[in-house]
C-alpha cells in the first residue's frame, strides 16, 4: 500500500496547500493575523489530518472521523477563498482555479469516507 506520499489525495492537497501559502502572502498586510493565517493554516491542516488518519487506519472509526476531520478544514479552505473574491484579495479566475482544486481534493476525501475499506486494507501484513 506505500506510505500516504502515495495517496492522489494527499498530493493534491499539499500542492494546494503550498499554492494557497503563496497566494495568501500577496493578501493585504493588515490581514496577516486574520485571514492570511486562517486560510494557511485550514488549507495546511487539511494536509497534516490526511496524514493522521492514513496513520490511524487500523481503527476504522477512527479513520473515517479523521478523513472527516480533513474535510471540514478543507470546506473552511473554500470559505476563506469567499472571502478573498469577495474582498478582491483575488480575482475570479484564480479564485475558480482553486476552489475546483479543493472540490476535486474534496471528492477525494468523500471517497474514502465511503469507501474506507479500500484505504484501510489489511494493515498487519502492511506495518514494516
Amino acid at each position: 500500500m506505500g506510505t500516504y506520499r502515495d495517496l492522489t489525495v494527499f498530493k493534491k492537497s499539499f500542492t494546494l496547500a503550498i499554492d494557497i501559502h503563496l497566494l495568501s502572502n500577496k493578501f493585504p498586510k493588515d490581514e496577516i493575523f486574520g485571514m492570511t493565517s486562517q486560510i494557511k493554516r485550514s488549507s495546511k491542516s487539511v494536509t497534516a489530518t490526511i496524514v493522521e488518519a492514513y496513520r490511524k487506519r487500523l481503527y476504522e472509526a477512527y479513520f473515517v472521523s479523521k478523513v472527516s476531520d480533513a474535510d471540514m478544514e478543507n470546506s473552511e479552505t473554500q470559505l476563506w477563498l469567499d472571502f478573498a473574491l469577495e474582498l478582491k484579495y483575488i480575482d475570479k479566475e484564480i479564485y475558480t482555479k482553486f476552489l475546483e482544486r479543493s472540490e476535486e481534493v474534496g471528492k477525494l476525501l468523500n471517497h474514502m469516507i465511503n469507501n474506507p475499506k479500500k484505504y484501510i486494507g489489511n494493515i498487519s501484513q502492511q506495518k514494516k
